[in-house]
């Protein structure tokens, strides 16, 4: 392909690009393809001749657009959010036309040094405390690929630090700290450096979060045991229930055990920072005054294509200690003097994209208040529906709302015989109908034994009509499965009974 074909097929990407998010409304949200579709499509080889581009871009059409799941979609409300932007799409663009390692500063310098100033803006945007800004030359911060890599360098830091510290401890003896709602990143960086996960519990009293005497009790439970407690995961926005692990108290009680490394998890709810009213409710104090790292993750509720964690550390010595490994082919004078960063010994590869370019040109065509709009809309969304689903006759919140998530379950009043296995059963029939559905996606959990459905509102084309057509579609769902298909619990005569009650309301 030459500059002028690139340029033309080029013109019809940008076009099937735009017609794709336009129309997203009228797609099913959900791909209705089987396993193996595409293998049964698709030649056994590649082509021995190059083939016309025209008749490849065609078959992305034809054959990869029926396989995606659209997560831009205005009715897509599972797990949490992706984000895509026309600017981050073009940005995306010009960093592939330059295609570069990105490993040290000479290779590229605007790389490395857009990098350094996007993480000290971003870093002002979510209101973290200078000790964070690379301009400190102490702290500073650095975009990985997602939170479960930000998680496995801090811990990778954390863990060097600590034995370097206490040389005498064996590896063996060496304890990651979770939660019970801890995203599984936690569980895979034990596993992938062969350390001891223990998984500190929480209550649904405590709005599932944890709270500092159960760290207390832990520690000291370990310490007398043997083991080496050295690092905590905190979480802010836990992904089952947007719960905030009450870094206050955890932070008091770490006073007394100064080489446990705390790192919070804020892939989601992190970004809701740059709204400075949700600050203080969801532990910025604690993070910018005690934590020693922490990341969110702008590709899902920050307006920013994947990939793209953003990680913030303390003190950069204990990322570069760690993770410094330079031989002569990668020496160069500015790195040698130590008058530039060198990215790569901030991360667990040698490489890194462009990424920070995609933060540039959106945050400077959104703005700081283009951002903080988004976030308070789609605040404001899941506001309107959590208080329908507290109003409901058939719905209930499990536990309370957190930012653009609420987590629900299907529990009539005119059923509270029912117990929690029962409910249970109940909830897990509702979500199958919902799972049958193409035109919407939502994912179900499970708070401490309790079966739920988790509702988060992200995409940015979703309306105020779009959660009212979603709250009517689960009153729907509900009201079938109690009146046609629930057989079990409390004997078909209380189910129709409850239907007729609930339809006094509903229809």
């Amino acid at each position: 392909m030459n500059a002028e074909q690139f340029r033309r097929a080029g013109y019809q990407a940008i076009d099937r690009i735009c017609d794709y998010h336009v129309t997203l409304r009228d797609r099913p949200v959900l791909s209705q393809v089987e396993p193996g579709y595409l293998r049964k499509a698709l030649p056994s080889s590649a082509p021995t001749e190059g083939e016309d581009f025209q008749l490849i871009a065609d078959d992305y059409q034809k054959y990869i657009i029926p396989g995606l799941t659209h997560w831009q979609h205005p009715s897509f409300f599972a797990y949490f959010p992706t984000s895509s932007t026309f600017e981050g799409i073009l940005a995306e663009l010009y960093a592939s036309s330059t295609s570069n390692p990105g490993f040290n500063w000479s290779v590229s310098p605007a790389c490395t040094e857009l990098e350094a100033v996007i993480m000290d803006w971003m870093a002002q945007l979510l209101g973290l405390d200078e000790s964070f800004y690379n301009i400190s030359e102490v702290g500073g911060g650095v975009i990985q690929t997602s939170a479960s890599d930000s998680v496995l360098v801090a811990t990778v830091a954390a863990r060097s630090r600590y034995i370097r510290e206490h040389p005498q401890v064996a590896m063996e003896n060496l304890v990651l700290y979770t939660t019970t709602q801890t995203h599984s990143l936690g569980k895979k960086a034990g596993l992938i450096l062969g350390l001891k996960v223990r998984a500190l519990g929480v209550t649904a009293q405590d709005d599932f979060a944890l709270r500092g005497d159960t760290l207390k009790v832990a520690l000291e439970e370990d310490t007398n045991a043997g083991f080496h407690p050295f690092i905590l995961i905190g979480t802010v926005g836990t992904t089952s229930s947007g719960a905030v692990d009450r870094l206050d108290e955890v932070a008091d009680v770490a006073k007394n055990y100064p080489f446990l490394w705390l790192h919070v998890d804020a892939a989601w709810a992190g970004v809701a920072f740059v709204c400075p009213e949700y600050r203080e409710a969801y532990q910025l104090p604690a993070i910018n005054s005690y934590v020693d790292s922490f990341c969110t993750s702008f590709y899902k509720w920050g307006l920013i294509q994947f990939d793209g964690s953003c990680l913030w550390v303390r003190h950069r010595k204990h990322l570069t200690d760690a993770l410094d490994i330079t031989p002569e082919f990668l020496r160069s004078k500015h790195g040698n003097a130590g008058t530039a960063i060198d990215y790569r010994n901030w991360q667990l590869g040698l490489g890194k994209r462009f990424r920070s370019l995609k933060f540039w040109f959106v945050l400077r065509a959104r703005g700081v208040k283009g951002f903080q709009k988004y976030i308070s809309d789609c605040i404001k969304l899941n506001t309107k529906f959590a208080q329908s689903i507290y109003e409901s006759e058939i719905f209930s919140v499990v536990t309370k709302p957190s930012l653009a998530m609420t987590v629900f379950r299907l529990a009539p009043k005119s059923l509270c015989q029912l117990r929690t296995p029962e409910l249970n059963t109940l909830n897990r029939a509702f979500y199958a109908r919902l799972a049958a559905r193409n035109d919407i996606a939502i994912t179900q959990t499970d708070l401490n034994g309790v079966f739920c459905i988790r509702m988060v509102i992200g995409a940015e084309q979703t309306l105020e009509s779009d959660v009212e057509r979603v709250l009517a579609l689960l009153e729907s769902e509900a009201m079938v499965l109690l009146k046609n298909q629930w057989e079990g619990i409390g004997g078909r005569r209380v189910i129709v009974d409850a239907w007729v009650y609930c339809s006094q309301y509903l229809l």
